[in-house]
């Protein structure tokens, strides 16, 4: 028997292992396999280049745990080792200098894992011991047996062994015995294994029989060694592609389209990307690609890889060039991943155009579940939109699609306004906007349905890239506005009948809200009163709610009350308050008259002088005057505000405008419907 020390100038090289070079212990597994798979390639090899004249057998890597020795074993038939070779690859850790390379990776120590072979030792993170039992293809070889119990010390003998090929087995510690349990280790299989090349074997299959589940004695096979993306394209069907994405992704609906990668110029890359239907929640569809290394499973984690907005797509990335154990750091900084990354926007970027281009109505009919993706695309890399503004679509609320050139020349005409700046018309809830929608119809326009997750920052992107163009919400003011032309109605009210009118409405509008009265001239066949919302407002408040900036989100909602001067039901309500009001608000404004009147020539006196010209008695005459006019002013305000409250047919107009706008609810909306009865009655 041999005995000797692991050739490194450290002898704290296993905690090292064990603390620092893997941040997941149950990685222990993907590497003790993965080493097991590239031995069964290169027996493959050998047998193909004529150097092994035997017979092969059976290529399966085997998986095994025993709960009472507190082992498991990973077994393959590959090349085996010789004693020499055993010296080589486990007894002399591939790096000239433990202290150098302490020194040179103390600061990201995880940078360097899988460069320099100690995928091996990942055991020693869960096993108090560890055994290789390994015999050689070359004739004559003899069976090897080294042991080790995590210290630098190991021993080395030799054993028998039938066949050739390698017997890993580990020891598991008391901190790590739920890697002992058949669901545990299934699980790591399935997560870091699923798509070896070759056969891994761990338990058997079962079937139902006399009423228990029993083993069939057929090996279970737990991964696929010749998944989709390692197949020529032309070699898959659409049904293959799809059986693909829902062994990757089970219960998941079919996805909308996909893309087979294969590269291998000037970075090798195969993969198959999926565009899937998008629900409204981003974060949830994030962190779907698999990165594999040769097949073998690195994470799902792939920002660094690709850009942000491509971690929406579902599906599997392969790259050599990527190595299996890397920090984010490290790939965020690579200059293939960088590449990589370049490359993948391209490629879905000429895809989606291909698309668009070959099957134009398969393209509009997904456009509801693709446009997400495409428009975050768009907002969060420059050339990706360059790339996709060719195939955007924009809906209108007929359910028609059209490219920005398409919709560009459908609007020009009728929709330029007065200061020749091109005007896009858009609703965001074609339900709870619909008059408003309806009205902008009426007058030739056609309008934009954006009622994705992302259209508000959309309208704010295209803005800023559309020459002499805006976006305007339909419900954003009265539809004589919304494109203002030459002509511009008279509203014929006095600026009393506008104060009047002004409290009136103000007394039962909704104080929760902040609702600034307006007055336009809008015919009679227009309704009594609109309840519209500035543009410029209500889209601070959208992204700011967004972005979580909530200056403007905090702030209470601010809406215009639009009155139409000229429709009956509003003059109906000016003739029963003056009515009732006009002798009191008489008396009042003729006792308010001679006050104006002196404060007026007062400020006209003191006007051009300094402060300390301006004598004492004029300063204290001026508020004394305010004072008195305030009190008049309020006195009169409260008499319309009192009427405005008790009148039903003013508070029934307000109430229709805020109904319309779903915005009536709970009880008041209630005491809508017993009013509306009653007024009918």
């Amino acid at each position: 028997m041999q005995k000797g020390k692991i050739g490194v100038t450290s002898e704290n090289i296993f905690p090292i292992i064990k603390k620092f070079l893997y941040s997941d212990h149950e990685i222990f597994l993907r590497e003790i396999v993965s080493n097991a798979v590239d031995a069964t390639h290169k027996m493959s090899a050998v047998a193909a280049s004529g150097e092994f004249k035997g017979e092969l057998g059976d290529t399966t890597v085997r998986i095994a745990v025993n709960k009472d020795a507190k082992t498991i074993t990973i077994s393959d038939h590959g090349v085996g080792m010789t004693s020499e070779e055993v010296e080589k690859y486990i007894n002399q850790i591939a790096f000239s200098s433990a202290g150098d390379f302490m020194e040179k990776y103390k600061d990201n120590i995880d940078a360097i894992i899988g460069h320099f072979g100690l995928g091996f030792y990942s055991s020693f993170m869960v096993s108090e011991k560890v055994e290789i039992i390994t015999k050689s293809y070359k004739e004559g070889s003899k069976a090897v047996k080294w042991s080790c119990d995590g210290s630098p010390e190991f021993t080395m003998e030799e054993t028998e062994k039938a066949d050739f090929g390698t017997d890993i087995i580990l020891y598991i510690d008391k901190d790590n015995e739920d890697f002992l349990e058949d669901s545990k280790i299934n699980q790591l299989l399935t997560k870091y294994c699923k798509f070896l090349p070759v056969p891994i074997a761990f338990g058997k299959e079962q079937e139902w029989k006399e009423s228990k589940m029993v083993d069939t004695g057929k090996d279970k096979i737990i991964n696929n060694t010749k998944p989709a993306w390692t197949k020529k394209p032309v070699d898959l069907k659409e049904e293959d592609y799809n059986d693909f994405y829902h062994e990757l992704y089970p219960g998941l609906e079919d996805p909308l389209f996909h893309i087979h990668l294969n590269v291998d110029y000037p970075f090798n890359l195969t993969g198959i990307l999926y565009f899937p239907k998008i629900k409204n929640n981003i974060e949830i569809q994030k962190n779907k690609i698999q990165l594999y290394c040769n097949q073998v499973y690195v994470t799902d984690s792939v920002e660094g890889i690709v850009p942000e907005f491509l971690t929406l797509m579902h599906g599997v990335l392969d790259s050599p060039d990527i190595p299996l154990n890397v920090s984010r750091s490290y790939l965020q900084s690579d200059s293939n991943v960088k590449k990589i990354s370049s490359h993948i926007t391209k490629k879905v970027a000429d895809r989606l155009g291909e698309i668009f281009t070959e099957k134009r109505k398969e393209f509009e009919e997904k456009w509801d579940s693709l446009k997400l993706f495409i428009e975050y695309g768009m907002l969060s890399d420059e050339k990706f939109y360059d790339r996709a503004k060719g195939f955007l679509l924009l809906k209108n609320t007929e359910g028609n699609y059209f490219t920005i050139e398409e919709y560009e020349k459908l609007i020009k005409e009728n929709q330029t306004d007065k200061n020749k700046s091109l005007v896009y018309l858009y609703a965001t809830n074609k339900q709870t906007q619909f008059s408003y929608i309806e009205a902008a119809k009426d007058k030739g326009y056609d309008v934009l349905l954006m009622d994705g997750q992302l259209d508000v920052h959309l309208v704010n992107l295209l803005e800023q890239k559309f020459e002499s163009s805006r976006f305007v919400r339909v419900d954003s003011d009265v539809v004589s506005k919304l494109i203002p032309k030459e002509e511009e109605s008279n509203i014929d009210l006095s600026t009393d009948e506008r104060n009047e009118l002004i409290h009136l409405f103000k007394a039962v509008t909704p104080k929760e809200n902040h609702f600034l009265i307006e007055f336009e001239n809008l015919g009679e066949q227009a309704r009594p009163m609109i309840i519209t919302q500035s543009e410029f407002m209500r889209r601070m408040k959208d992204m700011g709610g967004m972005s979580g900036m909530n200056f403007y989100g905090d702030m209470p909602d601010s809406y215009n009350l639009v009155v139409n001067t000229s429709h009956p039901l509003v003059k109906k309500v000016l003739a029963q308050e003056q009515k009732s009001l006009g002798t009191k608000l008489k008396a009042i404004r003729d006792e308010k008259l001679p006050l104006v009147n002196e404060k007026s020539a007062l400020e006209k006196e003191k006007s051009g002088k300094k402060d300390e010209e301006i004598p004492q008695a004029t300063k204290d005459k001026l508020d004394d005057l305010n004072k008195q006019i305030t009190e008049l002013s309020n006195k009169e305000n409260n008499q319309l505000e009192a009427f405005g409250k008790d009148h039903k047919l003013t508070k029934q107009l307000v109430d229709l405008a805020l109904l319309a706008n779903n915005m009536l609810k709970g009880e008041d909306l209630n005491r809508f419907v017993a009013r509306s009865i009653e007024l009918i009655k």
